[in-house]
């Protein structure tokens, strides 16, 4: 790794550890319907699991209601054995033609559930961030002993630390963005 690249590199890892967040609270449900509350559900697919959005199509019937039209009658009920399983709190409806999940209304007690939720992302999104920190602060120190300017490596250990408080301030405004939306009846 060179240390030129450091900060990009350790950019780039902490980009990732907020796309995994986002998508971590995508899935948490805030009483509205939106095919993103089904992203992590994998369906047997002629003996490979397959994400439920490559053998169905997915969309929001109204506020309150997923509609899944399988490509294939025959996956109907695999999809809804797929939906029990994920244990999501969700019932589908087979219709013969199409499945169909209402979003029951939150209340305040599941909320408080869901906020936790968020929370635990959040928390494990910063976590990240640090793991990430200490790999760019460890490459530092190991390049200042084989030689690299002393003082430009603490200039660059203070630029890694500012990126991480930067990163974990973002985390704290996703997660409370999130934690209105859940709490908004």
């Amino acid at each position: 790794m060179e240390i030129d690249n450091l900060l990009n590199i350790g950019g780039g890892a902490m980009n990732k550890a907020m796309d995994h967040l986002r998508s971590e609270l995508m899935k948490i449900r805030a009483g509205k319907a939106t095919p993103a509350l089904l992203d992590g559900i994998k369906v047997e697919y002629y003996g490979n699991p397959t994400p439920l959005n490559q053998v169905a199509n997915v969309s929001v019937a109204d506020s309150k209601t997923l509609s899944i039209q399988p490509w294939e009658k025959t996956m109907l009920a695999v999809i809804e054995q797929a939906i029990f399983q994920a244990n999501l709190g969700l019932t589908p409806m087979n219709d013969g033609e199409n499945i169909r999940i209402s979003i029951p209304a939150l209340t305040e007690e599941r909320r408080k559930v869901l906020v936790k939720q968020a929370k635990a992302a959040g928390e494990e999104a910063k976590i990240s961030l640090r793991n990430d920190r200490q790999k760019l602060m460890n490459v530092i120190k190991k390049e200042v002993k084989d030689g690299y300017p002393e003082d430009q490596g603490k200039k660059l250990e203070a630029q890694v630390q500012k990126m991480t408080n930067d990163f974990g301030s973002k985390v704290d405004e996703i997660v409370t963005s999130k934690e209105k939306e859940i709490m908004t009846v």
